[in-house]
């Protein structure tokens, strides 16, 4: 018996925290729902990229997926931002969902007509970026008034498991189904994924605005008010900026087809790997979180990932053996998970609800437009140089960018969940529940 209680004491400081799941049947259903969903976009992301080839031929072709997707993302993260303070966040979600599953049938329709057209494709990804980015900050914005705030880091480490569940089960699963079917069943699959998000918005409770100024519309100079209230408060911005620099410096995933043979003589399997390892590293760590929610110095937790971030990819840039530098990456995701639980936790209890949505979306232009950043950085180093000193320096630069900002900003290293919720008491949460 005093056996059972020892383990059952440690599974609960070992493993993800469930409480989330167990006290909010609303949370617990658009967690499903989500990560079922999210399975099914990756399984898209990876059948675009495999048909945009096979109709050009061009690795350029694919690339500019990525450029015209992030315009819309950035453009409309702002902007729907806004309109997710100002609305029924649960209204907004749906119909965001419900245009995203359009899209997708729109791309199953395309490829079992075999239309053949780059173009549409373009198009298509150029709406779905747009239609995500109002999505995304509304279905964040709302977990906290799913859960209550003293349960965000277990919520936020739950997120994580399902985001990185799709990033490792969506494209296994797509490059199956394109080799042994065809890239229909992709598509089709994602189609059918969209149903598990759409009933788990409709079961949301109504989300109205909270703390909503007298005639307060969405646009410029409500996006701008977002913005002011990002500057004052230092906290938050550590959030983004700390971000941005593990991205910008230390992300080297363009890198990865060239160092699959360069540095481990392997091919297209090895970049697919290397590509994994990260999301496998950091849905690994996010199923063992459990000790996060013990964690008070929470603005030390992110600085301290973020420098084991950098040193992971500093190892990982001087390996040269297969499995040590897909464990390094799976340590260096694993990092980047805990780095985010506790980024978007300070964000959304130190912000009121009435700016979630717009910090929400400043955050979704970061997290999407870091790792781009990222990718132009990694190339130009490693054209300029090589990809050792390319991933090497970026690895050394992001940890001298950590210090750097802590210097700057000391007070973000004594931040605790405490502060955080005083700074953003302007409003009353409900009770988490259905």
């Amino acid at each position: 018996m005093r056996e059972r209680g020892v383990v059952g004491r440690i599974a609960r400081v070992v493993v993800a925290d469930l409480t989330p799941l167990r006290i909010s049947p609303a949370y617990r259903r658009l967690w499903f729902g989500l990560g079922v969903n999210n399975i099914g976009t990756q399984m898209t992301a990876v059948a675009l990229a495999v048909q945009v080839y096979r109709l050009t031929g061009s690795s350029l072709a694919v690339g500019l997926l990525g450029g015209f997707a992030l315009v819309p993302l950035i453009v409309f993260g702002l902007y729907g931002g806004a309109v997710a303070d100002v609305v029924d966040r649960k209204k907004l979600m749906f119909w965001t969902s419900l245009g995203l599953a359009a899209l997708s049938a729109v791309l199953y329709i395309q490829s079992a007509m075999s239309l053949d057209s780059v173009l549409l494709l373009y198009l298509v990804i150029a709406c779905q970026s747009a239609l995500a980015a109002v999505n995304n900050p509304a279905r964040s914005a709302s977990i906290p008034r799913l859960v209550g705030v003293e349960l965000l880091p277990a919520a936020n480490a739950l997120q994580q498991v399902t985001f990185n569940l799709g990033f490792t089960l969506g494209p296994l699963l797509a490059g199956a189904l394109i080799a042994l079917v065809n890239l229909d069943a992709a598509y089709a699959l994602d189609v059918l994924s969209f149903g598990a998000a759409l009933y788990a918005v409709v079961r949301l409770p109504a989300m109205p605005p909270l703390g909503m100024k007298a005639g307060q519309r969405a646009g410029f100079a409500s996006v701008m008010e977002g913005l002011r209230f990002l500057r004052r408060r230092k906290n938050v911005l550590m959030t983004f900026l700390i971000d941005l620099n593990a991205m910008v410096f230390g992300m080297p995933r363009a890198l990865f087809p060239a160092v699959a043979g360069a540095f481990f003589a392997g091919g297209a399997g090895t970049v697919g790997l290397l590509s994994a390892a990260p999301a496998f590293g950091a849905m690994l760590g996010a199923a063992f979180s459990g000790g996060l929610t013990r964690v008070r110095r929470q603005g030390l937790a992110v600085i301290i990932a973020v420098v084991v971030w950098g040193l992971s990819i500093v190892a990982f840039g001087l390996s040269r053996v297969l499995w040590v530098g897909v464990v390094l990456l799976a340590v260096a995701g694993a990092a980047d998970m805990v780095s985010a639980v506790f980024r978007t936790t300070i964000l959304q209890t130190a912000t009121p609800d009435a700016l979630r949505g717009r910090l929400q979306g400043v955050f979704i232009v970061v997290v999407a437009g870091g790792p781009r950043l990222g990718d132009v950085e990694a190339g130009a180093v490693a054209s300029a140089t090589n990809e050792t000193i390319s991933i090497v320096s970026g690895g050394l630069l992001c940890i001298l960018g950590v210090v750097v900002l802590t210097m700057m900003y000391p007070a973000f290293a004594r931040y605790t969940p405490d502060e955080g919720a005083a700074e953003g008491a302007t409003d009353t949460l409900p009770t988490p529940g259905s």
